[in-house]
């Protein structure tokens, strides 16, 4: 009887840090909207046109990443699950949801990027490529897409969020690094490796 209690203790707490969870990223994306909404995207003025987009547009990137860089105790976060989740595909928005470049053909599910994009970013007409990009075996940088919507203007901003990876995050390392192209950075320890992130937004 002692261990049942204990058991429901257990999953009683577990339950109220993933409503805490919950609860404090729907605060934080309310914040997102409300400021967006508060502040037009499009300058009165035509000389301070491009310097007022560009900081909107950074700050909304940021507040994004962060929103979904939030985690609480004992959890991943959304950003860190769709690194996680990826198995190397490249998706673009065709004006109703995210599909996949190649022959497949499949729609982006499960994936909190896509979720804010679609929630705050498309319907203000803001276009949007995410790339991630990590470090291989030979100390080279380098970068694939996530999400791709074409080439940015020249009054695109970028955000990034790194995110730390280690062999218990990823599970089947051996696959992840086939289907993704991150390699193990270092096979004497349970690090895998630091995948960055990159956000770009512009008006479309």
């Amino acid at each position: 009887m002692i261990w049942r209690l204990f058991g429901e203790k257990e999953s009683t707490h577990a339950q109220m840090h993933t409503l805490e969870a919950m609860m404090a990223a729907l605060i934080m994306i309310g914040v997102i909207v409300f400021a967006v909404e508060a502040t037009s995207l499009t300058p009165l003025t035509s000389s301070t046109a491009n310097a007022h987009i560009e900081a909107q547009l950074q700050t909304m990137g940021q507040d994004m990443l962060n929103v979904l860089s939030y985690t609480s105790s004992g959890q991943d976060s959304a950003l860190k699950n769709d690194v996680k989740n990826w198995n190397g595909t490249e998706f673009v928005w065709n004006g109703t949801e995210y599909r996949s470049t190649d022959s497949s053909n499949t729609t982006l599910v499960n994936s909190s990027l896509a979720d804010i994009f679609s929630f705050i970013a498309i319907p203000r007409g803001i276009a949007h490529n995410v790339h991630f990009t990590w470090t291989n075996d030979d100390g080279v940088t380098i970068s694939r897409s996530y999400i791709y919507n074409g080439d940015p203007s020249d009054n695109a901003v970028i955000v990034s969020k790194k995110i730390l990876l280690s062999d218990p995050d990823i599970g089947n390392t051996s696959s992840f690094m086939v289907n993704t192209g991150i390699p193990d950075a270092d096979n004497t320890s349970d690090f895998y490796n630091i995948v960055n992130v990159k956000m770009t937004l512009w008006r479309m």
